[in-house]
């Protein structure tokens, strides 16, 4: 027999508003009431449903999980899946449990991300940061959904980020290059209309500028941040009547790709071509040769999120994004 919060109330001769005071412990109920209802819960084997938990608290504990954008990453990325694991973690012992939201029917359907997290009554949103995002992430945002973007620019009073410091990072690998003697710099970035990509092309440029080197369009492609999309873009390069000494690639899956083009050039990394990677995902201390590359903080990206997250749910406004230091990680595709 399934038990409603009405029949534990008629059993206790109390309304159903004082059972669900009691479940949830409020004040103002006396001794007397609490120990009747308390008994006949525990001789039925009562148990409340979520839903009759969240309405009564105004609180589900629930924290939604979206991988935004019409193309987006999911959790077998190896960058994402680390940071999206500290924040589990850490939103966990905060007292959440995390649900996900799927968008692979989002652009059928017309789904709404700000409809279903009134359906599960979610506490605030947690999003990750794809390609081509979609209008109803920023639907959350203006609905006043507590929100936290990982390297996803989102701002409002319940809205804030956490991110790498790109333009840094990027300056890192060239004044890297620079102080081993490497002046012809090529780059393969992410797809330009992504806030990632953009940032670490931007630090790029900026470095290449403030060190006087001569920054080279036609040393300069862009991909989806896939192994595939860096080995068409070092395909590109090799199109070129002259060739860069190093390249530059802003995600260790192209720079895994860029290796293998330059290795069915019947070239070799470092000697004739250096380069750089970034995110240092664990495989790059397997590669041949083991990729140099940036690392970024993934458990602290991660652990900032759920804290930060927790503070916007519990009245919190108007939190600063912050932008994480990174480190480089010199292995032996530039190690000189």
């Amino acid at each position: 027999m399934n038990l409603t919060i009405k029949d534990i109330a008629k059993m206790a001769g109390v309304s159903p508003g004082t059972v669900s005071k009691i479940i949830n412990n409020y004040s103002g109920i006396s001794e007397k009431t609490k120990k009747k209802v308390m008994d006949i819960i525990t001789e039925t084997g009562y148990q409340p449903t979520f839903s009759a938990k969240a309405l009564a608290t105004k609180k589900s504990n629930l924290i939604g999980l979206i991988y935004a954008g019409k193309v987006n990453v999911d959790f077998t990325h190896p960058y994402f899946n680390e940071v999206v694991t500290s924040f589990k973690k850490a939103i966990g012992l905060l007292g959440y449990d995390i649900i996900m939201f799927s968008n692979e029917q989002f652009y059928k359907d017309n789904g709404s991300y700000l409809a279903r997290c009134r359906h599960f009554h979610v506490d605030g949103c947690v999003i990750i940061a794809g390609e081509e995002i979609e209008d109803a992430i920023y639907e959350l945002v203006e609905a006043g959904i507590p929100c936290m973007g990982i390297d996803l620019e989102l701002s409002g009073p319940s809205a804030s980020f956490v991110m790498s410091d790109n333009v840094n990072l990027s300056r890192q690998v060239i004044q890297h290059f620079y102080l081993h003697g490497i002046r012809d710099v090529g780059f393969i970035g992410g797809k330009r209309d992504s806030a990632i990509a953009m940032f670490r092309e931007k630090g790029f440029i900026d470095a290449m500028n403030q060190l006087g080197l001569d920054v080279k369009k036609e040393w300069m492609y862009y991909g989806d941040f896939h192994e595939e999309s860096g080995y068409i873009a070092m395909k590109k390069i090799f199109e070129n009547k002259t060739l860069p000494r190093a390249i530059f690639a802003a995600s260790d899956m192209m720079a895994f790709g860029a290796i293998r083009a330059i290795k069915e050039q019947g070239l070799r990394v470092p000697e004739d071509i250096c380069i750089i990677g970034c995110d240092d995902i664990d495989a790059c201390r397997y590669s041949s040769p083991k990729l140099t590359t940036v690392r970024q903080d993934k458990d602290r990206l991660g652990k900032l999120a759920a804290y930060m997250l927790n503070d916007l749910i519990n009245g919190k406004s108007e939190l600063k994004p912050i932008f994480i230091d990174s480190k480089l990680m010199v292995r032996e595709s530039c190690g000189r």
